[in-house]
């Protein structure tokens, strides 16, 4: 899916757009299937009794409710959380109701590396640390493919047209 084209500068491109890694998704799916295998099995609990009617609902309502908390919200979480690199700037976008942003022009970014676990590594992911004229290094943590986003960010942060290799005579 590609940024809105219209939040962006004249003559600003978009060179990366990620979301967080899936990895993010493990515990809200996992969470799902616990919800609804226990639901399932409270009520198969009191189908037979004679006040199965009001339980059946309080158990639909629970269920209902943490489905949301527990997945729905996690889910719309992820979706809507933007890591973007474009010819001007790094962009951080993230939320579903109270929305936050950051931006760093890349003429203000000094160093930038990464870091990624065993587990991140099997997974590829990592966390994209920036450290720019700020106090503080600034850390994304579960950016997919983090080493190709390195080596993106570090070419856009340290691309100069006039230090390009050009062949003799070409």
């Amino acid at each position: 899916m590609a940024y809105p084209d219209d939040l962006l500068s004249s003559g600003e491109h978009v060179v990366i757009h990620k979301h967080p890694h899936w990895k993010m998704l493990i515990f809200p799916v996992f969470w799902l299937l616990v919800v609804v295998a226990l639901g399932i099995y409270l009520a198969g609990l009191v189908a037979d009794q004679s006040w199965a009617f009001v339980a059946l609902l309080v158990l639909a309502v629970v269920a209902v409710v943490l489905v949301f908390w527990l997945t729905v919200a996690p889910v719309l979480r992820w979706r809507t959380t933007h890591f973007i690199i474009t010819s001007d700037r790094v962009m951080y976008r993230e939320g579903v109701f109270k929305r936050t942003g950051l931006d760093i022009p890349l003429a203000r970014v000094n160093s930038v590396r990464f870091e990624h676990s065993l587990m991140d590594r099997v997974l590829g992911c990592g966390t994209l640390i920036i450290e720019s004229a700020s106090d503080e290094p600034l850390e994304f943590d579960d950016i997919p493919s983090v080493e190709k986003v390195h080596t993106m960010l570090y070419r856009e942060v340290n691309d100069n047209p006039s230090d390009d290799f050009h062949p003799q005579g070409a």
